[in-house]
């Protein structure tokens, strides 16, 4: 089948438009459950009430795994924060209250959704960067933070949020679980901070500002998001980065 050309290229997938519809086709290197796999996650969203693309078929297309679902016709709101800069409190504040409806999703045992200590556990084990005693560390406090699990889309930014004639929708979801909003909040902390220090600050006040946690209780989080993202593809200075947080945790701990 002739897609044509990719719309989105990521690490996991390439992203086309094809009659009206997305397909998401995934690279060959991954495990052969991976397009069920998140598939399942969307569609637990959408059935939830969120602002998600509806999932219509998960098959195989020229070999490789797929998902088609529901063409969204809009801008991300990063690409509309980068656009007007000058507007960018007005962007975070929507950026902001889709997280919080996001987590106001509860979790209940029969809906078996991926536990995000479960899914941090594995990350942090499979970092190929950590030391042990780093390793040893890191979930040492994972086990010590105690939540009522909600529901978590565990890599959220502004280029995962689809904004058309006014409605916000939610894409990306391979990395949602059943967890801690404060530790979803501090994956999206650490994701803007890699860009920029002001706009993560920016973005911390505003989420707390309109909820009652505190800064002290989202960042209690840091070391253990740092360390699982360094199971991820990410750049060696981006790598540094992360390492030095993790790092500096150890150290004092």
């Amino acid at each position: 089948m002739d897609l044509g050309s990719a719309i989105a290229t990521g690490n996991t997938a390439d992203v086309f438009l094809y009659n009206n519809k997305v397909i998401k086709l995934f690279k060959e290197y991954l495990p052969p459950t991976e397009a069920t796999y998140e598939a399942k996650k969307q569609k637990f969203a959408y059935s939830c009430g969120l602002n998600v693309p509806r999932v219509f078929e998960v098959t195989k297309i020229n070999g490789r795994q797929a998902i088609v679902m529901e063409y969204i016709n809009g801008e991300t709101l990063g690409q509309q924060i980068q656009n007007k800069m000058g507007s960018v409190e007005h962007y975070i504040d929507i950026f902001v209250n889709v997280q919080k409806e996001i987590h106001t999703v509860k979790i209940h045992q029969d809906d078996e959704v991926e536990s995000m200590a479960e899914k941090l556990n594995r990350q942090i084990n499979s970092a190929p960067t950590l030391g042990e005693e780093q390793k040893i560390k890191l979930l040492s406090r994972l086990s010590s933070l105690q939540y009522e699990p909600k529901l978590c889309h565990g890599d959220l930014h502004p280029y995962n949020l689809l904004v058309s004639n006014e409605l916000i929708s939610i894409i990306d979801w391979v990395d949602a679980s059943a967890g801690d909003p404060r530790a979803d909040v501090c994956r999206s902390y650490l994701l803007f901070s890699s860009y920029s220090h002001e706009l993560a600050e920016l973005y911390l006040r505003s989420y707390c500002d309109k909820t009652n946690l505190s800064e002290k209780a989202i960042l209690e989080w840091l070391p253990i998001i740092a360390g699982a993202r360094l199971n991820e593809k990410i750049s060696p200075q981006e790598t540094k980065r992360v390492e030095k947080i993790v790092g500096q945790f150890c150290a004092n701990n």
